[in-house]
């Protein structure tokens, strides 16, 4: 982790999604406004979680492996929570932002549920657990926000889980 770069993840870049037909730019964009305000979030807690999980208190024997597996889960899949959050505004489509959501959700609610685990396990001060978990309630408002601008396309989803 770099000192300019506390939490591993590129800035948002708006040139990079840049998928709407010519003459179209200067229209409002609420759905990629969400979007951003959530990536920008989730910077924030993923921040907040590097300097969390490597400033911990040492491990001692068996619980290192154990607990060093649960950090490298977590991290993870926070990790996968910012690659999904851009990768939905890349294509712009339906079904893809609906998937993408689902997986973010789910990472999001394990990471809040193992701080709580590595809390009660003394790894992690509970302050900092509680600070953490207030910032991923932020999180979820947002992706809320994010989740309700989104509009059904005319594509639909082969598996039928997004109709």
């Amino acid at each position: 982790m770099r000192i300019d770069n506390l939490n591993d993840l590129p800035d948002w870049d708006d040139d990079k999604f840049g998928n709407e037909e010519e003459g179209e730019e200067w229209k409002p964009n609420p759905t990629r406004d969400a979007c951003k305000a959530l990536y920008q979030k989730w910077k924030e807690v993923m921040m907040m979680l590097n300097g969390l999980l490597e400033n911990d208190k040492p491990e001692k024997g068996d619980e290192v492996s154990y607990l060093a597996s649960v950090k490298q889960m977590v991290l993870g899949d926070a990790y996968e929570v910012a690659a999904k959050i851009r990768s939905s505004e890349a294509g712009g489509l339906y079904v893809l932002r609906m998937e993408n959501a689902a997986i973010i959700r789910k990472n999001a609610q394990y990471v809040a549920s193992a701080l709580l685990t590595l809390g009660f396990e003394d790894s992690i001060d509970e302050k900092y657990v509680t600070l953490l978990r207030t910032e991923i309630d932020q999180f979820k408002a947002l992706f809320k926000v994010w989740v309700n601008s989104f509009e059904k396309d005319e594509y639909t989803d082969d598996w039928g889980l997004f109709v």
